[in-house]
């Protein structure tokens, strides 16, 4: 499978708004907006990505077919690595490929990554590709509606 990293284009966006609703995703990124199905908040978000130019954002290809996101974001010494993969696709080493790429792309270090302490699935992506833990808290998860347990991981230079 050839997957590859490209900017974001207009027609991405409907494509990430699709997979970003979908209920089970959600719930396994925990950390996600109030209301992902709020169409507004979604396109001013990505106005907003799309727009700074601190934010790296890339689409995340599979044989040449949209199936998610990869960004760095966050003023320097705090940069964060975020992605999302289509459920459809999770398993596959995609999110491992695509942030290898991205991390190839964005040389900036320290980077940081949180992910919902329960992530079996994020978390084998992120060791992976070298981050390891370096903290934990407790906070409140939309995706899920409840307090959940969250990891801080941390890429070094």
């Amino acid at each position: 499978m050839d997957i590859a990293l490209r900017p974001v284009h207009d027609s991405d966006l409907p494509v990430f708004y699709r997979q970003m609703n979908d209920p089970e995703a959600v719930r396994m990124a925990a950390f996600t907006p109030e209301d992902p199905a709020d169409r507004d908040r979604f396109d001013a978000h990505w106005a907003h990505i799309r727009s700074s130019p601190g934010i790296v954002a890339r689409t995340v290809l599979a044989d040449g077919d949209v199936v998610g996101t990869a960004s760095v974001y966050g003023e320097g010494g705090e940069r964060e690595v975020t992605y999302w993969i289509d459920r459809a696709h999770w398993g596959r080493d995609i999110a491992t490929t695509a942030l290898r790429l991205l991390l190839a792309e964005v040389t900036d270090r320290p980077l940081y990554a949180r992910v919902a302490a329960d992530n079996a699935g994020s978390l084998r992506v992120l060791h992976k590709c070298g981050f390891h833990v370096t903290g934990e808290a407790t906070a409140y998860a939309p995706g899920r509606g409840e307090e959940t347990g969250e990891l801080v991981l941390e890429l070094e230079g």
